[in-house]
Parts: structure tokens; sequence; C-alpha cells
């Protein structure tokens, strides 16, 4: 991986916050499988931050990255990646992609990831820091996602980082059979992960960790349209 940013340079205690993060918040909170951890390990998440959020990069928390949106919990991110169960030729989607920071651990995992933004200005940033790091396998674009990105499917897995009332159906209709959905589902303060396998024209729905994710914006989702930028 390259990076080019001033921030990108080769820095100890960036190092040295990232190890402790896969060790800390992920490994010892059960994360176990060994490529996600890798991946987490290598994703520089202080370049997907503002400046003077850098001392604060690898916390066990959500960031503010704008316009009412955040960078997820590493944690968040590890355990929805890990349900997902990426392999290395598979197809991704991620909806809400905001910093582009789960894209960023997708592209270390598959083939090819797409992504979908709502918010011009995070999107136009994410593309950037994608590109500045080197990660070629990325396509991200700007528009309402919560529909899915039917162009390009079927995905083999799909990742929404953010919070819905429902699964829309447009978007399990994407997967691949034999694919992955994992997406936050509930209200405002009561959200689960949901984990949704597709077999043929069946799909099973399990639930796994407790969370709170911001909100699906857009015509499928929580907000009902795209923020001003």
């Amino acid at each position: 991986m390259s990076a080019t940013r001033g921030r990108a340079g080769v820095d100890e205690r960036h190092v040295e916050a990232r190890r402790a993060m896969v060790i800390e918040q992920l490994a010892h909170r059960g994360i176990r499988d060994a490529r996600v951890l890798g991946a987490m390990g290598v994703v520089p998440r202080h370049l997907f931050v503002e400046d003077d959020l850098d001392e604060v990069a690898y916390d066990d928390r959500p960031l503010p990255i704008g316009h009412d949106q955040t960078i997820s919990q590493p944690y968040m991110v590890a355990r929805a990646t890990e349900l997902a169960a990426p392999r290395a030729g598979d197809r991704a989607l991620e909806v809400g992609a905001g910093s582009g920071y789960q894209a960023a651990v997708l592209a270390q995992l598959c083939a090819e990831v797409y992504a979908v933004e709502i918010v011009p200005a995070l999107a136009a940033r994410a593309r950037r820091v994608l590109s500045e790091i080197g990660l070629s396998n990325v396509t991200l674009q700007c528009f309402d996602g919560s529909g899915g990105w039917p162009a390009h499917a079927p995905y083999d897995l799909i990742i929404v980082s953010a919070g819905a009332p429902r699964v829309p159906a447009m978007l399990a209709d994407q997967l691949a059979d034999g694919g992955r959905l994992v997406i936050p589902i509930g209200g405002n303060d009561d959200q689960v992960l949901a984990l949704i396998q597709r077999s043929g024209d069946e799909f099973t729905t399990s639930y796994d960790t407790r969370c709170r994710y911001v909100d699906l914006l857009g015509r499928f989702g929580v907000g009902g349209g795209a923020p001003a930028a």
C-alpha cells in the first residue's frame, strides 16, 4: 500500500496505535478472522479522519467526519467485515461509504469493491484518500445507494454502514447465490447488526451485535433524501 498525504509517511506512533487497536479492541473482544485482523492492521485509519482528530484516530469509538456522519468504531467495522466473510475473489458493495474506511478494509480482502456515498463532499474526500493510498480496486460513486448499485450486481457480499428500520429488498436481491448482506437494523437507540444470507431464492437472517450507526439516508432509508453538501 502506498500513501502520499502529508500525514501518510511511516509514523511509529500510528503503527503502534494500530497494533494496539487490533490486539486490544478487536482480538481481545472476539474478532477471530485472521484476514480481517490483518486488514485492520494495515489500513491507516488516521488518514480517513480530519487532521485535528489524528491523535484519537485509533480510539475505540466512532468519530465525526462532517455532515452529521461518522467513521464507525473500529470494532464495528471489524465485526461487520467478519460477518460478511470476505474471500479473495469476491465482489463487494458498501452502502454509506462515508470516509471510505470500511471500503479500504474490504479492498484488502476482496477482488473488487464498489462503494456508494450519498453526500457529495464525503464521497469526493473518500475517493481522494482511497486513491492516495493506492487502492485501485475500489470504485466509489456519489448517489442514493439505499437501493444498492444494480449495474455491478450480483455481489458476493454487501455491507451497509448505516442503520435502517428494515432490510431494503433491492439490496437483498443484488446478492449472488451464497452471498451475505450485513446491515444494522432497528430504531434510533435499538439497532442490531443483522446478517442475511442467500441460497438460491431463499434468504435467512440472523442477528449479532447490538450497535448504533448513523441513519441510512435515501429513498429506502431513514432520512428520505440527501442532505445538503
